[in-house]
């Protein structure tokens, strides 16, 4: 029997992605955020307030880049979603990590994160039904090391998930089954 419990602000599991822009000065912010979503092929969706300094960098610059958060980088991962940029100058330079300039959008790509989409600023929603950050994605890059073909190996990445319900970060990976196929047993 299903017990009723408290609604939370999200579905689980919920993608931790990090996102990352250049200042107006810049130096590189990256935030943590876990609401995105695809709308087509290329097409993104982050559920951001206008309120983020992340969201004024993407309006002013015109381009972000999406990077899949892994295992590795749990301890940036959550420093890039506690600390505000506004706050905290040096909040990139504190995680250690390192970048290069995208070459198709005004953005920096993480180089230890092991997935990168590059955007392109598209629109920002803000009426009541709106989504937020609205972007094309102009190219997706995947460290060698993670891909079996041209195929991304998703175990090897160790993305993880964030778990609304007790604010912990979960390992994703592991098959459990074959999409468009196993469900044609029941045919």
């Amino acid at each position: 029997m299903k017990k009723q419990i408290k609604t939370t602000e999200a579905i689980f599991p919920m993608p931790v992605l990090l996102i990352s822009t250049f200042n107006e000065d810049g130096t590189v912010d990256v935030m943590n955020a876990a609401w995105g979503t695809m709308l087509e092929s290329d097409m993104v969706a982050l559920n951001l307030s206008e309120t983020h300094k992340t969201v004024e960098n993407i309006k002013a610059r015109k381009g972000f880049v999406i990077h899949i958060a892994d295992v590795k980088h749990v301890t940036q991962t959550d420093w890039f979603g506690v600390v505000s940029g506004r706050d905290e100058k040096e909040k990139f330079a504190k995680s250690g990590m390192s970048f290069v300039k995208s070459k198709f959008v005004d953005a920096p790509i993480i180089n230890e994160l092991p997935i990168a989409m590059e955007c392109e600023f598209v629109e920002y929603q803000s009426n009541t039904n709106g989504i937020g950050v609205i972007g094309k994605v102009i190219r997706t890059s995947v460290e060698e090391e993670h891909l079996n073909g041209d195929k991304v190996d998703i175990d090897s990445v160790e993305a993880i998930a964030f778990d609304p319900y007790t604010h912990g970060y979960y390992k994703l990976c592991g098959r459990v089954g074959e999409a468009f196929k196993d469900g044609l047993k029941l045919k």
